[in-house]
């Protein structure tokens, strides 16, 4: 603001002492018009107060008709844009209201998860296609009941707020029951009932039995080296080991949840071998998928072989780097990816089944 009035003061001084033909006062619609797109409503209209005022000292000076023509101009400009600029700021604070409010809502959907759960590390990484998004349809969540933990990892078929909502809804499923059914292949049919029933009463009317959600179910039990996994039409995780990267294939997936009609029997839940020292990466096809300039596939299984050794958290921002690099820096799709590390230790808070809810450890999108 000190700034503009001593150019208003600078550019009145000089039109004083020229010729009248040298009219530096044109100037002072440049200046205030500038100033108001980089201020306040009230910096704005001081401003304009300020160039009316030097344009009226100059039409009274040089008693010329053209700069009262000018100085009648420049008032009604100046009402016009410092009313805009009032609507603009105050159009800007209700976005931003709007933003907190999504940001919180988003968070709450998509929960940071803990550093650590009974013997496992873990690091996420979600990465919306949305502008101004930090969720879309995919999901992950993780829960811990009796020396065991649970995790998902899915794509919800679709975009939008309607993807949102019913990741949203199979989160808040799996939250609720995870604990609560024993088996992984009767958690597996509550899951699929749940989202049987929102495809019955969808977010969006115009999807309205078209809802599907490609998923990976893992149980990783604290004292045995081993995971069990269920999967639903989703790419398949990948195994750590040493030197070496493998994919757990199961030799029969499940459809997506939401198809649970086109089975002929009940879910199969299959076991893997999973040591002290071993990785699990899930992740979604926006990772695998993602494309580069020359439309070739982000090769996952053979950029993680030069990070094999990383931690989970080291991993993770490899990885993270490494995707946006291979896209120019935008996704067409939503990406996440978890990493979970089995340790061989566990916390004190861990040993009551407690899970720990520190800061997330993987940057922000």
């Amino acid at each position: 603001m000190a700034f503009a009035a001593a150019f208003i003061l600078t550019l009145l001084t000089v039109d004083l002492a020229t010729s009248f033909r040298v009219r530096l006062s044109d100037i002072l619609f440049v200046e205030a018009v500038v100033a108001t797109w980089f201020s306040g409503p009230r910096a704005a209209g001081i401003n304009w107060t300020l160039a009316a005022a030097a344009c009226a000292v100059i039409t009274l000076t040089k008693g010329v008709l053209t700069h009262l023509t000018e100085l009648t101009a420049l008032i009604m400009v100046a009402v016009f844009t410092t009313a805009m600029c009032y609507v603009r700021d105050r159009r800007l604070r209700e976005l931003n209201q709007v933003k907190t409010i999504a940001e919180v809502a988003q968070r709450a959907v998509l929960r940071p998860l803990p550093r650590q759960v009974g013997p496992l590390r873990l690091s996420s990484l979600y990465l919306a296609a949305e502008d101004e998004a930090q969720i879309g349809g995919d999901l992950y969540a993780v829960t811990r009941a009796h020396g065991k933990t649970r995790l998902i990892i899915g794509d919800v078929r679709g975009k939008g707020l309607a993807a949102v909502g019913d990741a949203a809804a199979l989160i808040g499923a799996f939250r609720g029951a995870a604990a609560q059914r024993d088996g992984l292949s009767e958690l597996a049919d509550f899951l699929e009932g749940s989202v049987r029933s929102q495809q019955a009463e969808p977010a969006d009317p115009r999807t309205l039995g078209e809802t599907f959600i490609t998923a990976v179910l893992v149980e990783i039990p604290d004292d045995d080296p081993v995971l069990r996994l269920v999967a639903f039409g989703h790419p398949p995780p990948l195994r750590l080991h040493e030197k070496a990267v493998s994919a757990l294939e199961v030799s029969e997936p499940a459809p997506p949840l939401g198809l649970g009609e086109l089975m002929d029997s009940g879910y199969r839940v299959e076991t893997f071998a999973f040591e002290t020292g071993d990785v699990l990466l899930l992740h979604t096809d926006g990772v695998i998928e993602a494309r580069d300039s020359s439309g070739g596939f982000f090769p996952l299984n053979e950029r993680i072989t030069g990070w094999i050794e990383d931690r989970p958290a080291a991993l993770i921002d490899h990885l993270h780097a490494d995707l946006l690099a291979y896209v120019g820096g935008r996704l067409t799709d939503d990406a996440a990816i978890l990493a979970i590390e089995r340790t061989g230790r566990r916390t004190t808070a861990d040993l009551g089944d407690q899970v720990r809810r520190p800061s997330p450890s993987s940057p922000a999108p």
